[in-house]
């Protein structure tokens, strides 16, 4: 069964920090980053539903905003 998420907050389970050096960064559990990459494999052979495209979006998303935040984090760690 797949689940069809529209919503990035609907991930939200599925974030942790966690500890890397001094800092400690958002990341998503280990089960979603198998997720985002089990989809990304399954747009590059052209095999994925619309309902996985919309998935994927959602993650994505949910991706650059993390990546922004931990950016933000590690430019804020540096200046002190």
């Amino acid at each position: 069964m797949v689940t069809t998420l529209n919503k990035p907050s609907s991930l939200i389970h599925e974030i942790r920090l966690e500890k890397v050096g001094n800092w400690n960064l958002f990341k998503f559990s280990e089960s979603l980053q198998l997720r985002m990459e089990n989809l990304l494999e399954q747009k590059k052979a052209d095999q994925i539903t619309p309902d996985e495209i919309a998935e994927l979006d959602a993650i994505g998303e949910l991706d650059r905003i993390f990546t922004h935040i931990n950016a933000m984090l590690a430019a804020q760690n540096a200046n002190q």
